[in-house]
């Protein structure tokens, strides 16, 4: 992402969000950040929708609206999948899909399938995926 573009998305942040603390501003920068880097490893033709009333980013691929939640397994706090679910239906999203992001490289995704299998995932999200952001890699998962 070019710094021109990352300083217009922070500031529109900053003024949309000024109810939010300046943790839970930061969070949607990093999730900004996250959705854009994710983007451009997958697919650069997606299209954002909305990224800034929710933690489901709202994106259009090949013409179908779909959502992306990026979790950190180290830092994030879990979202109720009914939210996610309700959240799908009312902006009428043909997929939901959950996105691991993992600063370093993951050789072993054990904690992530327990993760999926612990919460259900696969009940809930059409695709599940473990992104790593510094190496730029993408991997299904389910």
């Amino acid at each position: 992402m070019e710094l021109a573009v990352f300083k217009e998305l922070t500031e529109e942040i900053t003024s949309e969000c000024f109810y939010m603390t300046e943790s839970q501003q930061e969070e949607k920068v990093i999730q900004l950040i996250d959705l854009h880097h994710f983007i451009e490893c997958f697919d650069p033709n997606i299209k954002i929708l909305n990224y800034i009333q929710h933690p489901i980013n709202i994106i259009e691929q090949n013409g179908v609206k779909k959502g992306i939640l990026f979790y950190n397994l180290k830092h994030s706090s879990f979202i109720d999948c009914n939210t996610s679910e309700e959240f799908k239906r009312r902006y009428e999203l043909a997929e939901l899909w959950f996105v691991f992001v993992e600063e370093e490289t993951v050789t072993n995704n054990t904690p992530h399938t327990d993760f999926i299998i612990e919460n259900s995932l696969e009940i809930f999200y059409d695709r599940i995926f473990l992104f790593q952001f510094f190496q730029s890699d993408i991997r299904r998962l389910k």
